[in-house]
């Protein structure tokens, strides 16, 4: 079976360690574990007797409650079938332009969808060390025709960008697109998002997700939010009813639910400490510190072979980063998962990297 390029691929990761998929502990998605809200699967269930209608085509509750949520218009709000979908119309918006400028390391989709409409991308490195970034290095080119596509916080180093820093590249780009399907996790008093500022920029586009923090990526459902007249014209290009009627429920429901939201908020940061402390306490690793639900780590070790060997003798999957071309095969990222699950990772580190199975004398065993 292919390596899968994405985190979460169960079915994959169960063949490799010869257990059924529901027995394996999944770090390499980051989802948060404690959903989802009791709300949502309450929502779900109360619409299954409208699976024998279509979805509303304009979704206009589900947009009444996301205009609600953020204080915005409900006509610059366009729900999709995840933000995967809505970032592959995104794609076609660029390619129109002269070229779009793309943070990088970056997530794989963004090259998916500009590759799929022949987008001309110029890299634009991020900084690994310190987390600074800058476009002045851009061989003095003109942007005034290009776009810029960056996420924040950011993916895989979950470095979080203050809203200042991004703000005067809206100055300066034809499209500004701000994937914050992250954002969610960073308490409201430390959030640095832009939709607060969209309605002052009409070349703003913001792409969310609910599917992260409500753990939710089974129902497929995000959004973007960007001027009234580019989303009527996205709406032109799709596909009709994108939203199935119970993703559209269990959406207008988590959105209300402030416990499970203060929950979260709560969950986090002590759960991210621990890890990140125990990571670092491991010889040979060095993790980066995130604003978001995950952490990168940096190891002098093969990290695909650690992920294999974590796989078969301890079940456990961690997301390599070999689909970052810049991190390669000595960088892993993993989910902030619960204290307990947090601590199984750390054990199964410890085991692996000291030599017992292998990597940390630099022998890889698996399969023997």
């Amino acid at each position: 079976m292919r390596q899968p390029a994405h985190g979460g691929n169960l079915a994959w990761a169960a063949a490799l360690a010869g257990c059924p998929p529901d027995a394996i502990l999944d770090f390499s998605a980051s989802i948060s574990p404690l959903g989802p809200p009791n709300s949502a699967i309450a929502a779900i269930k109360s619409q299954i007797g409208n699976l024998k209608h279509y979805p509303d085509p304009n979704y206009s509750e589900l947009r009444l409650a996301l205009s609600h949520f953020h204080q915005l218009p409900p006509e610059w709000i366009l729900p999709g079938n995840g933000s995967a979908e809505l970032l592959t119309l995104i794609g076609r918006e660029l390619a129109q332009l002269a070229a779009t400028t793309l943070i990088t390391p970056a997530f794989g989709d963004y090259y998916r969808t500009l590759a799929a409409y022949n987008a001309n991308v110029l890299e634009c490195p991020l900084s690994l060390v310190n987390g600074h970034w800058s476009l002045t290095n851009n061989e003095g080119r003109k942007t005034k025709d290009k776009g810029l596509l960056l996420n924040n916080p950011h993916n895989p180093t979950g470095k979080l960008f203050s809203r200042d820093s991004i703000l005067p590249y809206l100055e300066q780009f034809a499209l500004v697109v701000v994937d914050e399907a992250f954002m969610d996790f960073v308490p409201p008093n430390e959030e640095q998002s832009l939709i607060p500022v969209v309605q002052e920029y009409a070349n703003l586009v913001i792409l969310r997700s609910l599917t992260k923090f409500y753990s939710l990526p089974g129902l497929r459902l995000g959004y973007a939010i960007a001027h009234p007249d580019c989303l009527a014209k996205w709406q032109l290009w799709r596909d009709p009813w994108p939203v199935n009627t119970l993703a559209a429920a269990a959406a207008i429901a988590a959105l209300q639910d402030t416990e499970f939201q203060q929950q979260t908020w709560a969950w986090l940061p002590p759960a991210r400490n621990q890890l990140f402390q125990g990571l670092a306490e491991i010889p040979g690793l060095q993790p980066q510190a995130s604003a978001a639900n995950f952490l990168l780590v940096e190891s002098q070790e093969s990290t695909s072979q650690l992920q294999q060997q974590l796989l078969k003798y301890h079940q456990i999957l961690i997301r390599d980063c070999l689909s970052f071309k810049e991190l390669g095969d000595r960088f892993f990222r993993v989910a902030v998962r619960s204290q307990s699950d947090n601590q199984r990772l750390l054990t199964a580190l410890n085991s692996v990297l000291s030599g017992e199975w292998g990597v940390g004398s630099g022998e890889w065993r698996v399969g023997e």
